[in-house]
């Protein structure tokens, strides 16, 4: 909060700066521009339509490639929330919890920007966010034009903010396994149109060398699976796992490259992708809706789950009833977690009574530790991000030493 008032002071001695129409003008008077460079790099992405609205050379300095590599330069890429809805097609937006505001990032281009875009996954490494994988399809259900799974690996920079294609993964896929560790990106699993029963194969990427490598097969094909780093291995969880007969799961261990089945519990959603959050201090979190959206946590020691607490219910407007959410984001930033937009199904009783679909751009947020959960609501998601979540990953600024 006190960092958060700080900046804020730094914002409004900035916004009273006389806009200078000579280019020779310093960028804030009586400041060298450096110093002003500095002053303004260090605040983050959430305020950058306040200071490009403040002059037009503000304006071209925060979009200038200068600005963008003094930040990526210093390392100050900020915090970020992405996330994409079902009523914001390719559009991500983006959280900015120093500001407390969310903004839309650039459209994504491309053959298929206009087509649905589905089981594809993302995560954030090296200070990028990357869309990988997934499927595309027409949106007009009546098109003859087949869906497309898909390769393609998008990037997209928080300091330049455009989207670029980066190195495509080796085999084409769709509802699979992905998860960082170690600073690389692993995918296993899913399926695509010449393996429609599921994929054993499995391949990493590195970020710095801009390519991707081949793994070993995993043991057993999986599809509609979840990957998450735990303990310095990739865990490929079926959707099968956490039933009362199935506790398999795969685990890729890169320090020796192999794959070993092992017998776990891991309890999560079904009907979410993002139902699996693991902390910065390693601890995890899982969200469990089979009948009510519990939230569990697992003990390090013996592997046991146990409730922390539940996801709470919706009020709306004019409703008497309190709802439960489903298809919502989960996810972790900051220690905190954050549950993100979702659908409530509204019983409408006029005339012959019928359920409502209300698709929701509410966020809430809550620190795990503090028991029992108290949760808040902080800024809504803006303007046409509402309801179910398709991607959801967040973006750390590390520590300065």
């Amino acid at each position: 909060m006190a960092e958060r008032v700080r900046k804020c002071k730094i914002l409004t001695f900035l916004l009273f700066v006389d806009d200078r129409k000579d280019e020779h003008q310093p960028v804030i008077p009586g400041l060298p521009d450096d110093l002003a460079m500095r002053c303004l790099a260090k605040l983050s992405h959430g305020y950058h339509g306040v200071l490009e609205s403040v002059s037009q050379r503000w304006k071209h300095l925060i979009s200038s490639s200068d600005y963008a590599h003094y930040k990526a330069k210093e390392g100050w890429c900020g915090d970020w929330l992405f996330v994409l809805t079902e009523q914001s097609q390719r559009q991500w937006v983006a959280y900015d919890p120093d500001a407390d505001r969310w903004h839309p990032l650039p459209k994504i281009s491309g053959e298929y920007a206009d087509w649905q875009h589905f089981g594809f996954s993302c995560v954030c490494v090296q200070n990028r966010l990357l869309v990988i994988g997934g499927t595309h399809a027409q949106q007009d259900l009546s098109s003859c034009q087949k869906p497309s799974v898909t390769n393609q690996v998008l990037q997209f920079d928080p300091y330049k903010k455009q989207w670029t294609s980066v190195a495509r993964m080796r085999t084409p896929r769709s509802q699979f396994a992905c998860s960082v560790v170690s600073g690389k990106v692993y995918v296993a699993g899913g399926r695509n149109l010449c393996c429609t029963r599921g994929l054993s194969l499995a391949e990493v990427y590195d970020p710095l060398t801009d390519k991707w490598e081949e793994l070993p097969a995993m043991h057993i094909p999986q599809v509609d699976c979840l990957g998450l780093s735990y303990r310095g291995k990739f865990h490929v969880l079926s959707d099968q796992v956490g039933l009362s007969d199935v506790n398999t799961s795969q685990v890729f261990d890169p320090s020796n490259t192999t794959w070993a089945t092992v017998e776990d519990v891991w309890p999560f959603s079904r009907a979410m992708q993002f139902a699996v959050q693991v902390m910065g201090d390693g601890q995890v979190y899982t969200v469990v809706d089979w009948g009510e959206s519990l939230i569990k946590t697992r003990d390090s020691e013996d592997g046991e789950w146990y409730n922390v607490g539940s996801v709470p219910a919706v009020i709306l407007n004019n409703h008497a009833r309190a709802l439960e959410a489903f298809a919502y984001g989960f996810a972790s930033l900051r220690g905190e977690l954050y549950v993100l937009g979702g659908k409530v199904l509204k019983w409408e009783e006029a005339g012959a009574g019928r359920f409502d679909i209300v698709r929701l751009a509410l966020v809430r947020v809550c620190d795990p530790k503090v028991r029992p959960l108290k949760w808040k609501e902080t800024r809504p998601m803006c303007g046409f991000a509402r309801g179910c979540i398709l991607g959801c990953a967040s973006l750390e600024q590390e520590e300065s030493v």
